[in-house]
């Protein structure tokens, strides 16, 4: 039975994840809304959300800040790890569509294995090389359409995917210790506050004319759906691995950018080419059999 749950939480959850990239792709194409605006609003007030949930369940929420070590670790968390994946995530959607910035948060386990090869100062096992060159393949069909003369999206568009995949690996990587030592919902609740207000500062939120937008009541509307949705997916995602195996949870989760091509197609009218479906396939498949002989090995 607990089983089932940690089931129906990750597919619940990676739904609910899948669907918030169209709904903003939607907000950046058809409102004045700025990438810096939308996440400084969403991640802060998502952050408060989280950090109140805590403080009326009677969860101390403050004696992280009396660590320098893990308040420290907490800031950077907050700024290169949850900023980071959010911004170059809502980047790739502003610069292509909300499909191909899902898919290319795919790329992270590259990254991740990279970085793991470099610390221990040897090659990775043949079946990641493997994995990657079919991950690589698969983003190639994806990119070109298995066509060698064009690449289906801009420059820009390609640099902010690759950031997605590199800032995802970071923000599996980082907080590990963070999390296993504080409460995850406090961790990321601080983090998206963080992650907002620094946005915020630097973008000088306050100062910002997007402001009006929210006096329509469709656009207020489609923000709240925005950052419920996001911050639900994400409990969902994380309650789910108490229940089932990681190698069960990065299969299912496969669901998320299947969502958000559905939706895609539905809403926007995206299409993609019978090669570029390939290539779909094909990095799904090599990121889950990473994910599963990782597990064996």
């Amino acid at each position: 039975m607990e089983r089932l749950k940690g089931i129906l939480f990750i597919i619940t959850g990676a739904m609910l994840w899948g669907a918030t990239g169209p709904l903003m792709e939607w907000l950046l194409n058809h409102t004045a809304l700025t990438v810096s605006f939308m996440l400084t609003v969403r991640l802060s007030v998502a952050g408060i959300f989280l950090l109140t949930y805590l403080l009326i369940t009677g969860k101390d929420i403050f004696s992280i800040w009396q660590q320098k070590f893990w308040s420290r670790q907490l800031i950077t968390f907050g700024i290169i790890g949850m900023l980071g994946v959010q911004y170059a995530f809502v980047g790739a959607i502003n610069e292509s569509n909300a499909v191909l910035a899902t898919l290319l948060q795919f790329l992270a386990p590259i990254f991740v294995v990279a970085y793991v090869s470099l610390s221990l100062k040897k090659w990775p096992p043949k079946y990641q090389v493997l994995g990657i060159m079919g991950t690589l393949i698969g983003l190639f069909l994806l990119l070109t359409n298995a066509s060698f003369d064009s690449l289906l999206v801009s420059n820009k568009a390609l640099l902010w995917g690759l950031a997605v995949g590199l800032t995802f690996a970071f923000y599996t990587l980082y907080p590990a210790r963070l999390m296993k030592e504080w409460n995850v919902l406090l961790v990321v609740g601080w983090g998206m506050l963080i992650g907002g207000v620094t946005l915020g500062i630097i973008s000088r939120v306050w100062q910002s004319n997007q402001w009006t937008v929210f006096a329509d009541l469709k656009i207020t509307g489609l923000m709240m759906a925005l950052i419920i949705t996001g911050t639900v997916a994400f409990i969902l995602f994380l309650s789910s691995m108490k229940y089932i195996t990681a190698v069960e949870t990065s299969i299912l989760s496969s669901i998320e950018p299947l969502t958000a091509m559905v939706i895609s197609v539905i809403v926007f009218g995206t299409s993609l080419g019978l090669w570029q479906l390939v290539g779909v396939f094909v990095m799904l498949v090599c990121v889950t059999w990473l994910s599963i002989a990782g597990e064996k090995a």
